[in-house]
């Protein structure tokens, strides 16, 4: 009796034993408790009801991306996930596969996102103008200038330690910034050898460009900023604009989606779907006339064909894409 009850206690120490291991291997690795390891990418399977958006914080600010999230996702019940940050990272998230589409505004970095082969069907959506923001007193003696001679004095002002003159940049591969090392290179200096390090007058933010705004603000500097993410924050700030004028301050805000054969688990179809929603003439007129109430003018102009096509755009801003 003693060794038949021993047999059945070691047999069911075993059965025990075996389903312990059994639930063990359901766990995932190495982050345990059905979590991902840290860096892992999360893509979604195919089909999966959710977007994931890396777009830049200038949209975020003026408030559209919470438009355009209410309006689809009640349309079409997909749930859009933003990821707001300056338009370097956002295209580094889609090179990586960490999203499914780019919302940006940096035509340069947009165009060699698509010529690497990360990017697919970019499509232009709507524009509007970078400003140049600063004290209502104009200490650099800017006004009336075009945006590359203002560049040039700022600079001439800042160096020479002319009283009240600074200039607070994003500093952080944002769509801004690069337009903002453009205008640096077009009124005749190098940027990394001849503005940055340069003085105390050159302040690098390393931030969103409401946050940004807000520090030129406190310092009473200059800075370059898109005019929607400006009229947004107008009413917590000093700053007026001091130029609005100049082809070199165009801002072409696009769509592009990131190619699965480089990342085959992003939700293509998601992306395309939501490119042709953003493509349509009834969510143009939303982007177009947002903002008008509040602010007295529309935050944003949409794109369409032919005008999309032709200088100073150079884009394509129509036509479904398939995924």
């Amino acid at each position: 009796m003693r060794t038949n009850a021993t047999l059945l206690t070691a047999g069911i120490i075993a059965i025990l034993l075996i389903l312990a291991l059994g639930a063990g291997c359901t766990s995932s690795a190495p982050g345990g408790n059905g979590t991902p390891a840290a860096g892992a990418t999360t893509a979604p399977a195919a089909g999966a009801n959710i977007l994931r958006i890396a777009t830049t914080t200038s949209l975020e600010n003026t408030g559209l991306l919470a438009e355009l999230e209410r309006v689809y996702e009640n349309e079409t019940g997909m749930d859009l996930q933003f990821i707001a940050q300056g338009t370097g990272q956002s295209i580094d998230s889609g090179r990586r596969g960490d999203v499914d589409l780019v919302l940006v505004h940096a035509p340069a970095l947009e165009q060699q996102f698509v010529d690497d082969g990360f990017g697919i069907d970019p499509r232009c959506i709507a524009y509007n103008y970078f400003i140049i923001v600063g004290p209502e007193s104009d200490p650099a003696g800017i006004a009336n200038m075009t945006p590359v001679e203002a560049f040039r004095t700022i600079y001439l002002a800042g160096t020479n330690n002319t009283p009240g003159v600074a200039f607070v940049s994003r500093g952080d591969n944002s769509g801004t910034h690069n337009q903002e090392k453009v205008l640096w290179e077009q009124a005749g200096y190098n940027y990394t050898t001849e503005i940055l390090d340069s003085g105390a007058w050159y302040v690098e933010a390393g931030k969103g460009m409401g946050d940004t705004l807000i520090l030129a603000n406190e310092q009473q500097a200059y800075t370059l900023s898109d005019e929607g993410t400006f009229l947004s924050f107008a009413d917590r700030l000093t700053l007026v604009p001091v130029i609005a004028e100049g082809a070199e301050l165009l801002n072409r805000y696009s769509a592009i989606a990131v190619n699965p054969t480089q990342h085959p688990g992003v939700n293509a179809q998601g992306a395309a779907d939501f490119i042709n929603w953003l493509t349509t003439n009834e969510t143009k007129a939303m982007i177009g006339e947002f903002g008008a109430a509040e602010f007295g003018k529309p935050l944003f102009t949409p794109l369409y064909p032919p005008e999309c096509t032709e200088p100073p755009f150079n884009c394509t801003c129509t036509g479904n894409v398939t995924g």
